[in-house]
């Protein structure tokens, strides 16, 4: 992948995109495969250049190939990262933030956190890593079934906070490239930080394996590209309208009886909606719930995000003054931060 990114910077520059001017009613007519995207030609090239110097900082050799699909993923056996293509230019970044209201790594601080997960599911299928016995005894068999839900408990200090959703909980699979993404990721901190959990044994274990192989070459080194771009033939509006209805479908419901009981879903002139009123004070909403209910800061934001995707879906709304309306999500965000501290079988979708 070095070599190749190395020979891009070679080439000349690529053809401006002709669609990239288009409006949006037209731009979503085309098909994925005829946007002819670059990832090396991309701004996600600097951030590929700087996955294999944080891999080459902690003495592994290894560099997992990188290529545009659909969504980010790692396949099984397959020691290579796809990301999604709409992050390859602006122009699908502004579209999808449009279609979808969020854009998975859309900015340099997301995009590394998941390029590094990513990188930990490559590096796990680059080194067979989930054969060893020590493996499978700290993070469980990787034959595990996949469910479509998983079961969490926001308390637990056996897992790292990464991603999102306690992400680390899914699955071994995913607990591993969590862990892995925490021990690469520069001045994480992570001893000082799990210091006092039972979850530091995983990244020593990461750290340990790290000096065992990261100068050798991998016994897999597949670079077949799974779902590739110039296969996908659905048009711009089919893949966001999947992504929208996915998202949709993608919370649990534990916070949705408290949220309709503090908020309303009858449609008023005078009311806000109440997505818009909690993305509009999410700083200072964050701060008073960790504050206040003796959440973490991986937790706060979880109950945030809920809060806000929740009500969206649910269109509810909230009247009265300013001053009213942030004490009704004060006091909303408390009982669900406490609630979730609380839930020992908390479901959510994988």
């Amino acid at each position: 992948m070095s070599v190749t990114l190395a020979s891009a910077r070679r080439r000349p520059a690529a053809r401006r995109a002709d669609w990239a001017r288009l409006p949006d009613a037209q731009l979503l007519r085309l098909r994925v495969c005829d946007l002819r995207l670059d990832l090396h030609r991309s701004p996600l090239r600097r951030h590929v250049e700087r996955l294999y110097e944080e891999l080459d900082g902690r003495g592994i050799r290894f560099r997992p190939h990188v290529w545009l699909s659909g969504e980010w993923f790692s396949p099984d056996g397959v020691p290579g990262i796809a990301v999604p293509f709409y992050l390859a230019h602006p122009r699908l970044m502004r579209l999808a933030r449009k279609m979808t209201r969020e854009v998975e790594g859309g900015n340099a601080n997301w995009l590394m956190r998941i390029l590094r997960h990513e990188a930990g599911h490559a590096i796990d299928s680059a080194y067979r890593l989930r054969r060893r016995a020590h493996w499978r005894a700290l993070f469980g068999p990787a034959s595990r079934p996949y469910r479509d839900r998983y079961r969490v408990r926001p308390g637990s200090r056996h897992h790292v906070q990464h991603l999102g959703d306690w992400y680390a909980q899914a699955h071994p699979t995913e607990d591993f490239a969590e862990t892995f993404a925490v021990w690469l990721a520069p001045r994480s901190g992570w001893q000082r930080r799990y210091a006092a959990w039972p979850a530091l044994r995983k990244l020593r274990f990461v750290q340990q394996v790290a000096g065992e192989l990261g100068a050798h070459r991998p016994p897999v080194r597949c670079r077949a590209r799974i779902e590739p771009l110039h296969v996908d033939q659905r048009t711009l509006e089919q893949y966001f309208r999947r992504k929208v209805a996915l998202a949709r479908a993608r919370r649990g419901v534990l916070a949705d009886r408290l949220l309709q009981q503090a908020f309303s879903s009858e449609a008023s002139f005078a009311a806000r909606g109440a997505a818009a009123l909690l993305r509009a004070h999410k700083a200072r909403l964050l701060a008073w719930m960790m504050r206040t209910s003796g959440v973490d800061r991986y937790t706060a934001h979880q109950v945030m995000r809920t809060a806000i995707e929740r009500s969206e879906a649910l269109r509810l709304r909230v009247g009265g003054t300013q001053r009213e309306a942030l004490a009704l999500a004060r006091r909303l965000l408390q009982r669900l931060a406490r609630r979730y501290l609380r839930s020992q079988g908390l479901r959510l979708l994988a």
